[in-house]
């Protein structure tokens, strides 16, 4: 699959119910997990970027750039913020959604990464673990460090000091959070995958 027939491919997933109605649930699932976000003072710890990271891989980064978008508006809308709206945020956050499609969708059906165990010679597909790793540092080093910390700065959500110590600041935070995500990623994933494939396995039998 080319990189732009991928947006052409995931668009068409928006003609599926199941598509629509589990990104709708997914979406939902977001605002349940931002309220239950860990603050630990010097680091917080959220967990709404899995239901996105679960859409992207599902339907692809035009359907995950769009809930990225309605994340970010319903989750404003949700947490009645005295800050502002801020519309640029909401486009990071369709960013977000895009960078997991594009890293995530339907990736390990083609060109596999596989272990072998030199002993019993069974083979371990890695594809989806490698591709979590790859799309979680991109939006924790792109989006978190790079572009929120200059967004925060310019907003004034953070001192105003030179943009490198403040990007040394976060990483220590980013870190962090990147320790609880990634094996998070590695159960959640591939289960919400299996499960997707039992469910349209179970359609395709009884139509």
């Amino acid at each position: 699959m080319s990189f732009f027939s991928m947006f052409k491919k995931s668009a068409l997933e928006l003609k599926s119910v199941r598509c629509l109605t589990l990104t709708g649930i997914l979406i939902a699932l977001s605002m349940l997990l931002e309220m239950f976000s860990i603050n630990l003072q010097v680091v917080k710890i959220n967990f709404a970027f899995l239901a996105v990271a679960m859409i992207g891989m599902l339907f692809g980064p035009t359907v995950g750039c769009m809930a990225g978008l309605a994340c970010d508006v319903v989750g404003f809308i949700a947490s009645n913020q005295s800050q502002g709206f801020f519309p640029i945020y909401v486009l990071v956050a369709g960013l977000q959604g895009l960078i997991y499609g594009v890293c995530l969708y339907h990736k390990n059906d083609e060109h596999s990464l596989k272990l072998v165990n030199n002993k019993s010679g069974k083979e371990y597909d890695i594809t989806l673990y490698v591709r979590a790793v790859i799309a979680r540092l991109i939006d924790v080093i792109f989006i978190n460090l790079l572009i929120n910390t200059k967004l925060n700065m310019h907003y004034g959500f953070i001192p105003k000091q030179a943009y490198t110590e403040a990007i040394i600041a976060r990483t220590a935070k980013n870190v962090i959070e990147l320790a609880a995500d990634l094996p998070l990623l590695f159960v959640l994933l591939p289960a919400a995958l299996m499960a997707y494939r039992r469910i349209s396995a179970g359609g395709k039998k009884a139509a």
